[in-house]
This record gives C-alpha cells, structure tokens and sequence, in this order.
C-alpha cells in the first residue's frame, strides 16, 4: 500500500477530491496548511508573505493504483494548460501498517 500526500492550492482542493471520487477513490483526508516552496513565498506589491495558503490531501491506495491517483491530482490540480509556480507537490510514502482503530484490526 502506499500513501499520497498532495499539497495543492486551496481553491483546487474540493476539485480534486471530487475527480478522485468519481474515479473510485472516497477515501480521503483533507487538512488544511501554510507554507512555502522554493520561491520563498509570494510578493504583492510592498507586502512578502513568507508562508501561503495550502491544503493537503492525503490517501492510502493499493501500489497499483499510484499511477491512476497521480494523474488525476496532476490534471486536476494544475492552474492552465501549462501549470504555474504554487500549484503543488505530490508525495509517495509507503504504506507499512493499517489499522482500524474500532476493531483493532491491522488491515494489511
């Protein structure tokens, strides 16, 4: 099993979960954060704001299914044909253990 943690802008977010659900993925965690990437936050006229406005979203999915999930985050959290700086990053984590709290349960 593997864990995705996809960082996208907030206005992204439902979007995405949406196109996730529609492709048979419901489960789905969604926190949110504040953050930077390598451009070390953004400059609005006179103002720098050091940390922006993320969320992220976390999944657990089978190993074979990486490559349906990351497409799916990628086309639908990208901003324009060609995508912009802040539209996010995606992370793949391996999944080691499950367990379901209610029945104690290791699910793998």
């Amino acid at each position: 099993m593997l864990m995705i943690k996809a960082i996208v802008r907030p206005e992204k977010a439902d979007e995405v979960m949406a196109e996730l659900l529609l492709a048979g993925f419901p489960s789905i965690s969604k926190m949110d954060l504040l953050g930077r990437g390598k451009q070390k936050g953004i400059q609005v006229g006179t103002n720098h704001y050091n940390q922006i406005s993320k969320k992220l979203l976390m999944i657990v999915i089978q190993d074979d299914e990486k490559d349906d999930v990351i497409s799916i985050i990628m086309r639908t959290a990208r901003t324009g044909e060609h995508g912009s700086f802040g539209d996010g990053k995606i992370f793949v984590l391996p999944v080691q253990e499950v367990f379901t709290i209610s029945n104690g349960k290791n699910q793998l």
